[in-house]
């Protein structure tokens, strides 16, 4: 401005802080004699709070009246980089479930800066990270967003606490705190696992047994890693809780290792979680045996068949035992009980062999000595304390053809010469005489027949085929030789056939003086008394003989 006094003034009629702005006076120029107004700022001006000022300066002369002029000036407020990122939020909470899937959104953090341009641009980074967190989870720079790029496992990590920081454009920046609580999934199925086991297990342990110890385990948390315990209900044991998931595995009942020798016992762990995770584990549980059976035969009877004059050491029969016990508890081995049979030690009469149970025979056997006899045989295992069981064999001896006829009367040839007399009066049909014999053998092998094999006259007299009676074919005649001799032929019913064959010699005659050869014979006292004791003999025999008939039928009918 030029000549006047001028004063400078900011006008506060337009509503401006103008108290940032002062006017200096005007100072002249040496040149034209004008003044110059200086602008001056009193205060910091804050573009955020106004972006621009707007003046009017005015000039006022000295003169009076004084004249004045005015001009307005308009002040732009250029940015400054004086104002850092604000985050929305100091601390930033999130809860997180494991397993999320890749590329889930955890939380978006955002920074507002009050600059403009570059100086009000925004950038995110991780100013303090775990390694890992920084596997599982990335911050975007640009938009703040943070997302799962790992696998998000709760039984790894419950819990990460992240910095943010916020940077401007020229390095200004602050931070925020993230905190992500991972929340549990039931995604762990409950691990079983067998801490001790008692394996075998005695068939004695009475119930109430402990025979293991099972600890069962879950990762999860609360209600999902609570666990329930069982075992099926078709083996003689059960499950007992004893401690903070631990079970005990008793037994039930008593064990018979001969009725099941293994138990495959199931437990199944179930958790409380939704859905509920269950797992499985198979425990073989073997039975130890005990000595808790004797030897058994099949039949508390047997018989034993042999021929007489037997081979001594031939089989006779074999017994046989089972004992349901394990190794050496179920080894059986035969002996035969000490006694006598029939005044003999059962030693000398049988053997056994202890591992096979074959009977053998030591001595040939006579069925005429004996027919039949009775041991007992004596099945033992090797268990401790042994157990023991007994079974009687019967010994049949079977008789063998190994007698001949033995002829009682007549005595056989050259023995006796004794004559029966017929009287010449018979007549046909008629009794005249008897052949007796008898066989020790026994059964059809003492079957006798008898067989006149020699006659004088062959058709004078017959024998009667089963008793020996010697009868006449047809009278008496008076041309018929006096002396008559038959010889007589007994045979048995065995194979092979044994015989014994006797002479009868028969006088045709009324009277022992008609008979020249015979008139002068004597007989003393000696041949008397013969004659008596063979009468004696004769008379027992037969009655014995008959007897034993009887009985003999009795036998074969019963």
């Amino acid at each position: 401005m030029k000549g006047g006094s001028v004063i400078g003034n900011i006008a506060k009629d337009l509503g401006l802080d103008a108290n940032r702005l002062s006017a200096r006076k005007a100072r002249i120029d040496a040149e034209d004699g004008g003044k110059n107004v200086e602008l001056v700022l009193d205060k910091e001006l804050d573009r955020e709070k106004e972006q621009e000022v707007k003046l009017i300066l005015t000039a006022a002369d000295g003169g009076s009246p004084p004249r004045s002029g005015s001009v307005e000036i308009h002040v732009t407020v250029l940015d400054a980089n004086d104002n850092s990122p604000l985050f929305s939020q100091s601390v930033y909470r999130v809860s997180l479930p494991e397993n999320s899937p890749l590329d889930t959104l955890v939380v978006k953090v955002s920074a507002t800066d009050a600059d403009e341009g570059p100086n009000g641009d925004v950038t995110y980074e991780f100013s303090r990270i775990s390694n890992k967190a920084r596997k599982v989870l990335s911050l975007d720079p640009t938009t703040g967003e943070i997302k799962v790029i790992g696998p998000i496992d709760f039984e790894e990590e419950t819990r990460y606490e992240l910095r943010i920081e916020a940077k401007d454009g020229f390095g200004l920046s602050t931070d925020s705190k993230v905190i992500i609580e991972i929340s549990d999934v039931n995604d762990n199925a409950p691990v079983i696992l067998l801490k001790s086991l008692s394996d075998p297990v005695s068939e004695s342990a009475p119930p109430g047994t402990e025979v293991g110890i099972i600890n069962v385990q879950d990762r999860d948390s609360e209600k999902n890693r609570q666990v329930r315990c069982s075992i099926q209900h078709d083996v003689p044991f059960k499950l007992v809780p004893s401690m903070k998931n631990y079970y005990s595995l008793v037994t039930t009942s008593e064990l018979d290792r001969e009725t099941l020798s293994a138990y495959n016992i199931t437990i199944t762990a179930t958790d409380e979680g939704s859905p509920p995770l269950s797992s499985f584990k198979d425990v073989q549980l073997s039975v130890a045996d005990v000595n808790d059976n004797p030897p058994k035969f099949e039949h508390q009877t047997l018989s034993a068949h042999v021929t007489e004059n037997n081979k001594p050491g031939s089989s006779l029969c074999s017994v046989t035992a089972t004992d349901p016990d394990w190794r050496q508890n179920g080894t059986v081995t035969y002996s035969l009980s000490a006694g006598e049979v029939h005044g003999f030690p059962v030693s000398s009469l049988l053997s056994i062999n202890g591992d096979t149970g074959v009977i053998h025979a030591v001595r040939s056997f006579d069925y005429e000595q004996f027919r039949s006899f009775n041991v007992q045989v004596v099945a033992r295992d090797n268990g401790s304390p042994p157990l023991s069981s007994n079974v009687t064999v019967g010994v049949f001896i079977s008789d063998e053809n190994d007698n001949s006829p033995q002829i009682l009367y007549p005595a056989p040839d050259g023995n006796s010469f004794m004559t029966e007399m017929v009287p010449k009066t018979v007549q046909a049909n008629s009794l005249v005489s008897k052949v007796i014999a008898v066989d020790a053998d026994s059964g059809q092998n003492a079957w006798l027949s008898f067989h006149i094999v020699k006659a004088t006259d062959p058709g004078l007299f017959t024998i009667s085929l089963h008793s020996g009676e010697i009868k006449t074919l047809r009278d008496i005649s008076e041309s018929d030789v006096m002396k008559q001799t038959l010889v007589v032929a007994v045979r048995d019913n065995g194979k092979p056939v044994l015989s014994a064959t006797c002479t009868m010699y028969l006088l045709i005659s009324d009277n022992l003086a008609e008979v020249p050869e015979l008139k002068d014979m004597s007989f003393d006292e000696s041949n008397s008394k013969l004659t008596s004791y063979l009468i004696i003999a004769l008379v027992s025999v037969c009655t014995i003989f008959f007897a034993f008939i009887v009985v003999a039928f009795i036998c074969q009918r019963g």
